[in-house]
């Protein structure tokens, strides 16, 4: 099972190399719930850390539970969205798939 760790590579590291310049990161003043999934996400951060280079069960366990978490709010998004979407669809607009 050791290898197996040893095989994936470590998320942290990889996103931090390939960071969105300032000049380049979207405009979200307008989307709460994009703030919301990032906060959502970067509260992951130490856990993630923790389990994956410490071995940390613990933060393993928060870590499922944050995805859980983050499955639910995005089901959430989804079906905001898709509510939003349809609610446009009566004035001519071809959003329809």
């Amino acid at each position: 099972m050791s290898e197996f760790w040893c095989k994936v590579p470590l998320v942290m590291e990889t996103n931090t190399e390939s960071q969105t310049p300032a000049s380049e990161t979207p405009d979200t003043s307008g989307s709460p719930r994009y703030a919301e999934l990032q906060a959502l996400v970067a509260g992951m951060a130490t856990d993630f850390a923790k389990f994956y280079k410490d071995g940390n069960k613990a933060a393993g366990t928060r870590v499922r539970n944050s995805m859980q978490e983050l499955k639910a709010l995005a089901q959430t998004i989804r079906e905001e969205v898709l509510s939003i979407r349809n609610q446009g669809q009566g004035k001519g607009d071809d959003t329809a798939q």
